[in-house]
């Protein structure tokens, strides 16, 4: 269920009240009612997921899912304890679903610092703008003209640049945000369906830790249904963007424009160069080092330094470097002058 805090949820409908308005078919248990969405391999027995991708069978199989949304061909794989939705595009008929159930709070009010702070010793600098239910530790310090969603937590003794935006978030003690820094914004997904482009609706949170530092104008969404994880002390630079889900370990060091797709996940101590950037899906392991420029695209082992595009292990780009050096050379001193 999406934190309650950010996301209102809607009153529950049943499945065949949902199908009715996908114009999809409901294969069985119409009259089972569902109040959320979820994965399948949430543990909401009142929610409704989906399948999209045949590598998801076994999850199809165990879910607890109350209904699921699976395409035709997958119906007779879903289990007997969920009701069904046939779906030609299961993944879009989903999203759709999720507006009907959830919406983000929105910031249809600000409220005092008063209300906000915790004590007199936090600072507010002219034009900040608090939502409902937001709350700031003592000692900290917002700059002007930032915007603090609905129900954001601010940790003891942090510092936030001007113009930022900080929604759907908890940032623990410590925490410095630059100017024009943008946390919790929706993650980039997006779904081909019937009528073109969908969006997927974003749920998630972003969880930044105590002693983190992000650079001017860098972005951090938020998850897509799990949070987006900052740990503590990492170190961000200016100009980064660090898609939804991801998980990023304790210590990390992360110079200007890195580029982190969604779901990657890196252990602690991993530094990153200038303008590297992650795929999607990607494990990074603990004191893993990714050097200025690398496009990653695939799982990095803790210890190692890669290079190039595609990334590989820097001794191997290294060698491969200098054979092909070596080979240009040779080309070059074998052709024949000119006349």
């Amino acid at each position: 269920m999406p934190d309650s805090t950010f996301f209102t949820t809607m009153p529950p409908r049943t499945v065949s009240a949902i199908a009715a308005e996908l114009g999809a078919e409901v294969i069985r248990g119409g009259e089972v009612i569902v109040s959320a969405v979820a994965p399948l391999s949430g543990k909401d027995g009142g929610a409704i997921a989906f399948m999209g991708d045949r590598k998801f069978l076994d999850a199809l199989k165990t879910t607890s899912a109350a209904c699921v949304i699976v395409h035709p061909s997958m119906v007779e794989h879903a289990p007997e304890t969920a009701a069904v939705i046939a779906s030609r595009q299961p993944q879009a008929d989903w999203a759709r679903t999720s507006m009907m159930l959830h919406a983000p709070r929105r910031l249809e009010r600000s409220i005092p610092v008063s209300e906000a702070a915790e004590d007199d010793s936090v600072v507010v600098e002219p034009g900040v703008v608090i939502g409902e239910g937001a709350r700031i530790g003592r000692g900290s310090h917002i700059g002007a003209n930032t915007v603090i969603g609905p129900g954001v937590q601010i940790g003891r003794d942090c510092a936030i640049g001007s113009n930022a935006s900080l929604y759907f978030c908890l940032l623990g003690d410590r925490v410095k945000l630059y100017s024009g820094v943008r946390i919790g914004e929706a993650g980039f997904g997006a779904v081909v369906s019937r009528d073109g482009p969908l969006d997927i609706p974003q749920l998630g949170r972003v969880i930044i830790q105590d002693n983190v530092t992000i650079g001017a104008n860098s972005c951090v969404d938020r998850g897509a249904f799990d949070d987006t994880v900052i740990g503590e002390n990492t170190k961000i630079d200016n100009l980064v963007m660090i898609g939804h889900n991801c998980i990023i370990g304790r210590n990390n060091l992360m110079a200007a424009n890195t580029g982190i797709s969604g779901s990657v996940t890196t252990g602690d101590h991993v530094i990153f160069g200038g303008k590297a950037g992650i795929g999607d899906h990607i494990n990074i392991g603990e004191g893993a080092r990714v050097a200025a420029g690398a496009g990653v695209l695939a799982d990095v082992p803790a210890g190692e330094t890669w290079s190039g595009y595609p990334a590989r292990p820097l001794r191997q780009f290294l060698r491969e470097t200098v054979w092909l050096s070596k080979q240009v050379a040779q080309r070059k001193g074998t052709k024949e002058p000119q006349a």
